[in-house]
């Protein structure tokens, strides 16, 4: 009799152990999406106010501020954000509701969240003139971001919707998505280039492409945090659990 009732109470912890497991991915998710951005945000612009005057938000883009003074602060920067991308888009594809090619949004911001890393390991660099310049990978790095984050919302959005518990923010996915797509494609036309029309307004315009993209994760990931607290989550992974033996 002793042996059984020790059987039953670890096939009880088993059993909640398994329950926890699934909350706490998501929390990780959720607080990895908010931190990620945040934390991204407040080091450039702390950066950007401690190179006033020779560094201008405007006209370069983040990625500028890793040449010249506390480049390596921007780079750890990215790679922290790269990290936070990574939890977060792990933590999203375990939060929504299961469907046919459904990993291909979490996915492709997983890749933003290389990307993002890559943006670190092949650093922009300053000449002696003070020119910025890519000696090789950033600039697919930066692409890649950009693209597979905008690419990211709006294939997400479909999964967003189907889900009961996410369907509130469908509708704010995948505009966030789209405009992002649209942006991407104005700023590679007419900011990018040297002679482009907006390339003094390149920072801007990217700043401006962060002030979607980030706000949409950040709720993605309250979102998140939120079905990690939900009865729903606890019976799912009841149902996912063995039972006691």
């Amino acid at each position: 009799m002793e042996q059984i009732d020790a059987g039953r109470e670890a096939g009880g912890r088993r059993s909640r152990s398994v329950q926890e497991r699934p909350r706490t991915l998501l929390r990780i998710g959720g607080w990895a999406g908010i931190a990620g951005p945040s934390l991204f945000t407040a080091m450039f612009l702390v950066l950007e106010a401690v190179r006033r005057g020779e560094f201008s938000p405007v006209e370069q883009p983040v990625s500028a501020l890793e040449a010249g003074p506390y480049g390596g602060l921007q780079q750890l920067s990215f790679v922290v954000f790269g990290v936070c991308t990574l939890l977060f888009a792990a933590g999203l594809h375990r939060g929504l509701r299961a469907s046919r090619w459904g990993a291909v949004g979490p996915a492709l911001l997983g890749l933003s969240g290389v990307a993002a890393v890559l943006a670190a390991v092949f650093p922009l660099r300053q000449d002696v003139a003070g020119v910025v310049y890519d000696p090789g990978g950033h600039v697919v790095a930066g692409t890649t971001f950009f693209a597979a984050s905008a690419l990211g919302l709006v294939v997400l959005s479909r999964r967003v919707a189907a889900d009961p518990a996410w369907r509130g923010l469908a509708g704010w996915t995948v505009a966030a998505g789209v405009l992002c797509v649209v942006a991407f494609v104005v700023i590679g036309r007419f900011a990018v280039p040297d002679d482009a029309p907006l390339h003094d307004w390149a920072g801007l315009l990217q700043r401006s492409v962060l002030l979607v993209l980030f706000p949409m994760r950040i709720a993605l990931s309250w979102r998140l945090l939120r079905v990690a607290g939900s009865p729903a989550t606890a019976a799912t992974a009841r149902a996912a659990a063995p039972s006691p033996v």
